[in-house]
């Protein structure tokens, strides 16, 4: 039996690393950045540098919006001579119109793709990048693959620490009750991403040393409970945040892997600069 040739395509808001840069069935379908009457596409042609700088300068919080379903069908269109078929893993459909997007243009192109809300973003489509190709190399069918990542999709957990209330507020991604409070008690909000794949104002702290704590107790938590391999720490261009909160859980938990990674411009638009995101997925429950 011949294997069946996958396409392995996603959007920009995930985390692209340098395996999945480099691997020749990887796509990524950029979002676009809008400042004004100019339009960029995330990670093409505005690097997140950029990005901070003009928001800096301006004082203009962005738009984005997701690729279109021509694109998305174009892209599927040009696998029909080189693939068997495509697994399209995308940002939560709660949080963008990327997923709707690429369901449709699957439905244009007609070509057998799998379209998968990972009902996350950032580094939770790369774990399920990953785990789709690990499945690949052990020679699973693409059904079974989607079906698999269908499964570990509400087991993300993703902790945000967001760098700016304004542009998430402007973004349209919290209540003016809520960033009104947090402006004038100098609240540090955390924000989960549910199993649903919503945006959720999980909790309230008052300082960042206490929220980055609480962060790491959540962690704690999962370990007690989950078989955790590995962990990641992104970040709004604040490295040495990101590399001091690794630092720490490594002293915690110093068998667990931490990866560390920048959030893409399309996320940064919305989160800000300064902002930092704890994830971990919970697919493996530990054994009495």
């Amino acid at each position: 039996m011949t294997e069946k040739r996958i396409a392995w395509v996603t959007d920009s808001t995930a985390y692209i690393t340098e395996e999945l840069a480099a691997h020749p069935d990887v796509y990524v379908l950029p979002l676009s950045i809008t400042f004004n009457k100019e339009t960029f596409e995330d990670g093409v042609d505005l690097t997140v540098d950029q990005l901070y700088k003009r928001i800096r300068e301006n004082k203009e919080v962005p738009k984005t919006s997701q690729p279109s379903a021509g694109k998305f069908a174009e892209l599927y269109d040009s696998f029909k001579e080189k693939y068997d078929a495509a697994v399209s893993i995308h940002i939560s459909s709660e949080l963008s119109g990327t997923y709707s997007s690429a369901v449709q243009g699957q439905e244009i192109s007609g070509f057998p793709v799998e379209v998968i809300d990972s009902l996350t973003m950032s580094y939770g489509i790369t774990t399920l990048m990953h785990k789709g190709m690990e499945m690949q190399e052990q020679g699973k069918s693409v059904e079974e693959i989607s079906t698999q990542l269908r499964s570990s999709a509400p087991k993300s957990e993703s902790y945000i620490l967001l760098g700016s209330l304004e542009q998430f507020y402007k973004g349209g991604r919290m209540s003016g009750t809520s960033y009104l409070l947090g402006n004038l008690l100098q609240i540090k909000p955390i924000i989960r991403i549910t199993n649903e794949g919503k945006f959720d104002l999980f909790q309230k702290v008052r300082s960042e040393k206490k929220a980055i704590k609480r962060m790491i107790e959540l962690l704690e938590q999962a370990l007690e409970k989950r078989k955790l391999n590995e962990v990641q720490v992104m970040h709004g261009n604040v490295l040495e945040k990101a590399e001091d909160l690794k630092s720490r859980i490594k002293e915690n938990f110093p068998d667990l892997r931490v990866v560390t990674g920048e959030i893409s411009s399309t996320i940064a638009a919305h989160a800000g600069e300064g902002t930092l995101a704890l994830i971990w997925n919970n697919d493996d429950v530990k054994s009495e």
